[in-house]
Formats: structure tokens, sequence, C-alpha cells
């Protein structure tokens, strides 16, 4: 965590954890902007549909611009037939680009980069 510089987000429902979500500034710029990777949003399955994605990824929003106030772009790898994708494009993120990553064995994730681009404050 210290060396990528990822921060984790936690949800907790009765003081238990129930889900989170990762981000990590990255080197690297897109379209000049610089770029924050939303690494992993993630929450319980029996939880699912109690909008707590949608709070996890609002509160990843806010985290980013708290350490990056300036404009930057969000940034995010989703499996091309994971059924995620229509929640990401509610958010507002649009399809970047798209790659197949190996990860060994033979093995690619199939992957859209989404992008969303976050204002000022």
């Amino acid at each position: 965590m210290t060396v990528d510089h990822h921060t984790y987000l936690i949800a907790c429902l009765d003081g238990k954890p129930v889900g989170y979500v990762s981000v990590q500034p990255l080197s690297e710029k897109e379209d000049g902007l610089d770029v924050i990777e939303l690494q992993k949003i993630y929450v319980l399955p029996n939880l699912h549909g109690q909008h707590l994605g949608q709070f996890l990824f609002d509160e990843a929003v806010k985290f980013i611009k708290t350490i990056h106030p300036a404009p930057c772009m969000m940034e995010l790898h989703v499996n091309r037939h994971n059924q995620a994708l229509g929640f990401y494009e509610h958010q507002g993120m649009r399809k970047l680009r798209q790659g197949d990553y190996p990860i060994g064995q033979g093995f690619y994730m199939n992957d859209y980069i989404m992008g969303l681009e976050l204002k000022e404050k």
C-alpha cells in the first residue's frame, strides 16, 4: 500500500466491513490530465443491490478530489463481459480504450479501460 500509494476506503454496516474501494495515483496522463486509477471496488455478494457500490464510488470520487483538487482522469479496468460495465457507464464513465492483458499461463484479461474526468472541487 505504501510503495504503490494505494488508498483503501472500507464500507461498514453495523461495525462489520462489507465492501471496499481502492484508488491509486498513476504517473500516466490521459488527454493531458493526471490519472488516478480506481483499482478495485468490491461489495459482498449478498449485499449487491443495496447501493453500497454507489456509496463507495462516490466516496472514491470525493477522496480523489481531496488529494488532487485540479482536474484529473479517474480510470478503471473492467472486463468486457462484466455486468458491472453498466454500473460504471451509469456513473458517467466512458470507454477510452480496450486491451488484452496477459495474466499468466496463457490467460488474458479482456478489459475496457473506462474513464471519468473529474473537474475541480
